[in-house]
């Protein structure tokens, strides 16, 4: 019996690529019923912990350019979800935080889209979880030595 080929990177590429969308389609439906998008959704999952975060970690950590995301908070601020203030530490830098209305209201899209997100059996939630931070880690530190 001849042995598989290795896969190759564009086969993983292929998988997450095509699950990454499956994922944000599913999570969009469930998003359409509160009128939020997925940058939405994305920016009030970072800011419901409360910390208050400054802009520029916003953008980096919802993979949005500064300005794109400017526009968009300007939008929730817009809806009373999300407020701005000047950090008392440091008055050059922007501090975001979710409004008592954008905590509801993060509270019960999160809700929603806990109860439809389908879940992997056996712990497999875990395991590709694992998986994919370690892919990230290795990708990571693959990109800072080719940096040097």
């Amino acid at each position: 019996m001849p042995t598989p080929p290795p896969r190759q990177p564009q086969d993983l590429m292929q998988l997450l690529t095509r699950a990454e969308r499956l994922a944000a389609r599913r999570l969009q439906t469930v998003l359409d019923e509160d009128g939020c998008s997925l940058d939405s959704w994305r920016v009030l999952a970072l800011l419901a912990d409360g910390e208050g975060h400054y802009m520029t970690a916003v953008a980096e950590a919802v993979f949005l350019p500064p300005p794109t995301l400017t526009k968009l908070v300007d939008h929730l601020v817009d809806q009373n979800l999300v407020y701005r203030r000047v950090d008392p530490l440091d008055r050059r830098r922007i501090l975001a935080h979710l409004t008592p209305r954008g905590q509801s209201y993060w509270r019960r899209i999160n809700r929603e889209v806990r109860e439809r997100w389908p879940v992997l059996s056996n712990g497999d939630d875990e395991l590709l979880r694992g998986l994919l931070e370690r892919l990230v880690d290795t990708l990571e530190g693959v990109s800072a030595e080719s940096a040097r």
